[in-house]
């Protein structure tokens, strides 16, 4: 029994190290070629597109931002997973072999099927797979030298072929970092680059409510929300960055930083909205953001009359479909390169992305773009909208209570309830609180800074002992009152009421 139960635990060895040799010797080449053809980056990327919608939206709205690191963290423990079981497999036979060969086949398949992907994109899979091969039939020899009529000293050479298999695994990928960062310091290039003059609008006193723990007028940049499909930064520098610009236009444009600095630039404090945003959740963001106006850059494109549809592209090929009239009717849509003042964060789009306001993010925020096709929405369909989600993404009404917070206990007398409430491009009118099924009470706002913008609001409330329902809805500047009908996010985004349950006493 003990002599099997070791057996095992070489193989689970055996396999586990032979697994991150694949993946160290893949990040390696893929540093070389592409870090998008990296068999890990693969398999998330893969996971990200095949996620059904509730799943998906499961883990947004639970983790928000953190959606990322739950995915690595999940893959990682199925990798290992995985491994353990080829181990296993291969103690008796070469099937643990041969499983990794048909895994990495899978894997190279899944590569080609990446946007951009080039033949190369094969190799760090099919060289990641042949070390770990290699690997785990070395190591399943030495195992089986390893057996007790061989005693301590083959085990002990088992021991350290698997940690040098490890340490090879920890050095290429250690090995990719280096190269990657050598070969295009992002970081660097960003701090050198220039955002063009451009000045927003001062924000008025009376736009900020001075009620502790309500949500922030302006989202600084390391606070703001970031939900996209990119597992790791697109490396684009402001001098290999061109936006091509083409489809139904009377002229084709290739537009380097050069030729945006030729016209004039803006700067408007906009609030951006993710359609994954659950009622009350905090998927939203208000920054200043200085770019230069769409319409004038499609106007030196000319668009043609039968356009309808913005399709831009971002340099990991990523998609969004914009309608044209959102771009042209005048609102501050946006090429961004700068965000509070700042070039734009790596992981929010530097050099580049589009900026539109009333429009949900999956339909109007695309980072790393690099291109934009006049189209037509019966002509194409972009990343969200082929699956499922709806085409056009206006941003439906919203409103958060930021305090008191969820279940807390209050003293009875008066409390104050405050929070915020946005509808890009319609701006708020009025905001309505109630106390379980009392009447609706109008709450104080803040001071409107743009329609663009979201808008704080406060009531005083005159709270009595015992548990109660807050519940918030506000009205657009169009006079129409948020819904009480509870929607899910998909397919265009979640509505209802956002409450909170508190106790006085």
């Amino acid at each position: 029994m003990a002599a099997q139960v070791r057996s095992r635990a070489a193989g689970v060895i055996a396999g586990l190290a032979a697994g991150a040799v694949v993946l160290g010797v893949g990040q390696l080449v893929a540093a070389l070629i592409d870090p998008a053809s990296a068999p890990f980056y693969v398999l998330g990327a893969t996971v990200i597109d095949r996620t059904p919608q509730g799943v998906r939206e499961g883990i947004i709205g639970r983790f928000g931002s953190k959606d990322k690191l739950v995915l690595y963290c999940c893959l990682g423990v199925g990798a290992a997973v995985l491994s353990a079981v080829v181990g296993l497999v291969e103690r008796r036979r070469p099937a643990g072999s041969a499983m990794l060969a048909v895994l990495g086949i899978a894997v190279a398949v899944a590569a080609l099927m990446r946007p951009a992907a080039t033949g190369w994109f094969v190799a760090p899979t099919a060289l990641g797979v042949m070390a770990g091969i290699g690997t785990l039939r070395i190591l399943t020899a030495a195992a089986g030298q390893a057996e007790p009529a061989t005693a301590g000293l083959s085990r002990r050479r088992f021991l350290g072929l698997s940690a040098a298999a490890v340490t090879v695994a920890v050095a290429a990928t250690a090995g990719a970092r280096y190269v990657g960062k050598t070969a295009r310091d992002l970081a660097a290039d960003r701090r050198r680059f220039a955002v063009p003059s451009a000045t927003a609008r001062q924000v008025p006193p009376g736009a900020r409510l001075s009620v502790p723990g309500i949500t922030s007028f302006q989202t600084s940049n390391d606070a703001f929300y970031r939900v996209d499909t990119a597992l790791q930064i697109p490396a684009v520098t402001a001098d290999d960055w061109q936006l091509r610009i083409h489809g139904l236009v009377d002229r084709e444009l290739r537009l380097t930083f050069d030729d945006l600095r030729r016209h004039r630039a803006i700067a408007r404090m906009i609030t951006l909205t993710c359609v994954s945003n659950e009622v009350g959740g905090d998927l939203a963001g208000n920054a200043v953001w200085t770019g230069y106006p769409l319409a004038d850059l499609l106007h030196d494109a000319g668009v043609r009359p039968d356009a309808d549809m913005l399709l831009s592209r971002s340099s990991d090929g990523f998609t969004a479909g914009t309608p044209v009239e959102a771009v042209l009717d005048g609102r501050d849509a946006m090429l961004a390169v700068g965000m509070n003042g700042e070039p734009l964060p790596l992981e929010h789009g530097y050099p580049a992305r589009l900026v539109v306001p009333g429009l949900y993010g999956y339909v109007s925020a695309t980072k790393w773009v690099v291109d934009l096709e006049l189209t037509r929405f019966d002509r194409a369909n972009a990343y969200w909208t082929s699956r499922g989600w709806a085409a056009k993404g206006p941003i439906k009404i919203a409103s958060r209570i930021d305090v008191p917070a969820a279940f807390a206990t209050v003293a009875p007398g008066r409390v104050t309830v405050a929070g915020v409430a946005w509808a890009q491009h319609r701006g708020i009118r009025a905001v309505e609180v109630q106390v379980d099924d009392e009447p609706w009470r109008p709450a104080e706002l803040a001071q409107e800074y743009s329609t663009d913008t979201w808008r704080q609001w406060k009531w005083s409330w005159d709270a009595r002992p015992g548990t109660h329902t807050l519940r918030v809805r506000a009205t657009d500047g169009t006079g129409t009152v948020q819904t009480s009908k509870r929607a899910a996010p998909f397919p265009d985004g979640a509505s209802g009421w956002a409450s909170r349950v508190i106790t006085v006493g």
